[in-house]
């Protein structure tokens, strides 16, 4: 991209007011630093991901709600994470976190594995373990 076509649609942009880092070419074919308000085809990009998200946190919330799967699946989709992100945040294997997707081996995870979990939420430790006994509506 050249440095004069650096994209600047401030309108409907997902920065909050910021401005995005890009490498743009001038006429002399150096690269330099440039600042983006925003992009028409990046923020429909993010929207179209974010909405994914809520559906698939949604979808998570139900299958709680009716004791097919732990809350991992909900905490996982609604703090916008995947197993992969998941596994990173605890030092997990993901075969060990779809593993505490099941409701029974969820409920048996010893506090330490908890705790993991917790702080790859942000959540008291008192909060995740709360999710044990059922649905919360502070989560």
């Amino acid at each position: 991209m050249k440095l004069d076509e650096v994209p600047q649609d401030a309108d409907g942009s997902k920065y909050g007011g910021h401005q995005k880092l890009l490498y743009a070419v001038d006429d002399k074919g150096e690269y330099h630093e440039a600042q983006s308000a925003g992009w028409e085809a990046e923020n429909y990009a993010t929207d179209l991901a974010l909405q994914e998200l809520e559906q698939q946190a949604q979808q998570a919330r139900a299958d709680w709600q009716a004791g097919a799967t732990s809350v991992l699946p909900y905490l996982m989709y609604r703090y916008r994470m995947d197993e992969l992100a998941l596994a990173q945040c605890t030092g997990l294997w993901r075969w060990r976190i779809r593993r505490h997707f099941r409701p029974a081996v969820f409920a048996a995870l010893p506090q330490k594995i908890l705790l993991r979990y917790a702080q790859a939420f942000s959540l008291p430790l008192e909060q995740l373990t709360a999710c044990q006994q059922g649905y919360r509506d502070d989560l």
